[in-house]
């Protein structure tokens, strides 16, 4: 692809998602100088016809700051109650800032039951598009004061990505402290190189991002090569860029080669696939002969209780569940017809036996090929 950069000339809708490292200062809290730079860099992007959705880490660590505490707390309830009292001074901050330049802004906390449920996905995205519509600048963040450790995003990385599909957003940016994406941790080797583009699918990108992550962030690399591959199921291209250089958006949104561009090879899938692959906590797994696995990749098929040989975990009908080969390589993951109990009980058997082996028949198939999406 020649200049990959450039396609982002046409890009209309933006995520921008900026980490922890970038907005705290350490021992100081809240760096509302960079907030106040990211006001500015967002207005320059809106006057040239661009829709922004924010997405914000850094409640946690102005939290700490605001209370004394000089290490990132383990417990649940601690990271909680920081959240809480940092959330206060982190809005405040972008308020005021955003203001600066007749920008309205609309605060949006978020947890993963919120999209993981079909009507407040729905609802989320509908919130989302009317603030789009009427010009505010939405400024997302995890829901921390209330998330669980089964409900966490777990970094903000993955929550921007999901954002990415919820608004059908064209590019994805993740603004960190490096550089962009390199073939070694820059901060330990000098001469690490920077890939400049390559194809989000791209296997030799995994021992590029390993797993290196800082104090007061969640997300490393890692976190971001999965969240571009997230965005690359709606279509969005993601850039991995510095945010410590004030003009690499404006240079990003010019076509300039800045940062890492990672693109999309593969077609965009509906909304509720969409949703479907983003729902992060599946109630069990289904194994599929080689039969089955066959159809659903190539032919786009449903799953017929025929073809499973093993049913995994507790679950009833509607709720989600992974499907994988025989050797446990996730393939696809969908929405049940029937709960547990009864998958265990037809797995295996043609269709028209269902009604004898349960006393009842609700649908021929085990998952339908509209509540399934193929992963892998």
């Amino acid at each position: 692809m020649e200049n990959p950069h450039q396609q982002l000339l046409s890009t209309k809708r933006w995520v921008i998602k900026i980490g922890s490292a970038l907005l705290t200062k350490p021992g100081e809290g809240l760096d509302v100088d960079r907030i106040r730079w990211l006001s500015g860099e967002i207005a320059e992007l809106r006057s040239q016809g661009k829709e922004i959705v924010l997405v914000t880490s850094g409640s946690v660590a102005a939290g700490m700051q605001r209370l004394g505490w000089r290490r990132r707390p383990h417990a649940l309830h601690q990271l909680q109650a920081a959240a809480s009292v940092g959330q206060m001074g982190l809005i405040h901050a972008y308020a005021t800032a955003c203001e600066q330049h007749g920008i309205h802004t609309a605060q949006i906390l978020l947890t993963h039951s919120d999209l993981a449920d079909r009507g407040r996905h729905l609802n989320a995205r509908s919130a989302l598009h009317t603030l789009l519509e009427m010009g505010v600048l939405p400024v997302v963040n995890e829901n921390d004061a209330i998330a669980t450790d089964e409900i966490r995003f777990g970094d903000n990385d993955t929550l921007a990505a999901m954002t990415a599909n919820l608004v059908e957003a064209d590019v994805l940016v993740i603004l960190t402290d490096q550089d962009g994406l390199f073939d070694s941790d820059p901060r330990l080797n000098p001469n690490a190189r920077m890939l400049a583009a390559s194809a989000a699918s791209n296997p030799n990108l995994d021992d590029m991002a390993g797993d290196s992550k800082g104090e007061l962030g969640r997300g490393g690399m890692a976190t971001k090569l999965a969240a571009a591959r997230r965005a690359a199921r709606s279509g969005a291209t993601t850039v991995i860029l510095s945010g410590k250089h004030p003009l690499n958006l404006r240079h990003l949104a010019a076509g300039q080669g800045v940062g890492t561009l990672l693109w999309p090879d593969m077609k965009p899938i509906k909304a509720r696939q969409q949703w479907l692959a983003g729902h992060l906590i599946p109630k069990g797994r289904l194994m599929l002969d080689d039969g089955a696995v066959a159809v659903i990749k190539q032919q786009g098929r449903s799953i017929l209780p025929v073809g499973v040989r093993q049913v995994d975990g507790q679950f009833t009908r509607g709720e989600l569940v992974l499907c994988t080969d025989l050797q446990g390589h996730e393939v696809a993951r969908g929405l049940v017809n029937y709960s547990a109990d009864e998958a265990v009980r037809i797995m295996g058997q043609p269709s028209q036996a269902i009604q004898s082996l349960l006393g009842y028949v609700d649908e021929p198939e085990l998952i339908h090929r509209d509540n399934l999406v193929v992963t892998g």
